[in-house]
């Protein structure tokens, strides 16, 4: 394990001076991973969860003066660099094995708790890519909210730093940018992006398109229907690759601002039939990639993997949205380390839950080790 380690971390600068560096920096992240994997989730668990299993530490770790304190941890994870702790995902990825291709979800979340009042500092906000067919992280930026950033340069910045290759990016429609979409494609992927009132000639045109049906009866279709706790829902999908209809770039006000390679149109139709009650909405992609119907619908279905799959996980099963880390750089490091652990809990043991998973960790050590074993 701790080859592994050193080679996906290796480049992390150590930020402590003199004789603050006693205990191994490589060492302390990994009691901290190790631990966040086992169901710790704050500092003085990391250090708690050291002393009470420090035999199975010593399996893998020298610990030459033992193991750190609840200071050590906390002074480690306030002062390491962000962006290069961030940075470490490529590495790690690489000992869990390639993120695959398909569909890159791009969502934003706030940590609720991490504003500091004395500090004046807002609450930190991270948008992640999200590999939606192996459930993997893949990379994740921060910003502190409403402090000059924003989403959207976030999450530019963040594909500034990914190989999209053969990926399918989606976002909502706060990211239905120009310069979004030409970096996506600058950097090797298609994207699916939502459209709505941002974009309102567009999305104006688009609309009265799909609206009539002689159009639509021509146009190729996908229909799926879901039943679950007395909840039927029929999505059906139109797409249309045939765009010459829209006008040029932006000339006037009234005119559309077209996204560079667009190459389709779609629209999805849901209707939800529950205890009697049916309701009916609508939603518009726009897509670098000529989709099938069918394919269009389950690349829109997998960008919703990132709120099930990722966010939820961090806010239900991690506890996220309750963590009180607000000093320095902590809440940003220690997002990272989340989702770091849920990288390793994703990729073991597919036949359970991360939360049984995590629980079980925590209870038996030779669980842990097989949950921990695949980062030899």
């Amino acid at each position: 394990m701790q080859s592994w380690f050193e080679k996906a971390f290796d480049a992390l600068p150590d930020p402590r001076t003199g004789n603050a560096k006693r205990h191994d920096l490589l060492e302390i992240l990994t009691i901290a991973l190790t631990a966040t994997v086992c169901g710790a989730e704050s500092c003085a668990d990391f250090a708690d969860f050291a002393v009470d299993r420090e035999g199975l530490f010593r399996s893998f770790l020298r610990l030459e003066n033992g193991v750190p304190s609840h200071d050590t941890f906390s002074r480690i994870f306030r002062l390491l660099d962000p962006v290069a702790f961030a940075a470490c995902f490529g590495r790690f990825l690489e000992g869990l094995g390639t993120a695959g291709a398909g569909v890159i979800a791009i969502d934003g979340k706030t940590l609720r708790r991490s504003f500091d009042d004395a500090a004046r500092s807002n609450p930190l906000a991270v948008v992640t890519a999200f590999a939606s067919a192996t459930r993997l992280v893949v990379g994740q930026h921060s910003y502190r909210v409403a402090e000059g950033d924003s989403e959207i340069l976030a999450a530019r910045a963040l594909l500034e730093c990914l190989d999209l290759q053969g990926h399918l990016v989606t976002a909502d429609a706060i990211h239905c940018q120009e310069e979004t979409a030409r970096l996506i494609r600058k950097r090797g992927g298609d994207y699916l992006l939502r459209l709505k009132g941002n974009h309102p000639a567009l999305l104006a045109m688009v609309e009265e398109y799909f609206t009539d049906p002689e159009l639509c009866a021509g146009l190729a279709s996908a229909t799926t229907t879901d039943a679950d706790h007395g909840r039927i829902e029929t999505r059906r999908a139109w797409v249309c690759h045939e765009l010459d209809w829209l006008r040029g770039p932006k000339a006037a006000s009234s005119e559309p601002v077209l996204l560079p390679d667009m190459a389709c149109l779609g629209l999805i139709e849901a209707k939800v039939e529950h205890r009697g009650k049916t309701t009916v909405t609508r939603h518009y992609h726009i897509a670098s990639r000529a989709l099938s119907a069918a394919d269009y619908l389950a690349a829109a279905r997998a960008h919703w993997s990132i709120e099930n799959g990722l966010h939820w996980v961090l806010d239900v099963v991690f506890d996220e949205d309750r963590a009180r880390n607000r000093k320095e750089h902590g809440p940003e490091n220690l997002a990272t380390l989340r989702k770091l652990a849920l990288n390793i809990l994703n990729r073991a043991r597919r036949d359970i839950s991360v939360r049984r998973k995590r629980k079980r960790s925590g209870w038996s050590d030779d669980f842990a080790r097989s949950i921990l074993g695949q980062m030899r």
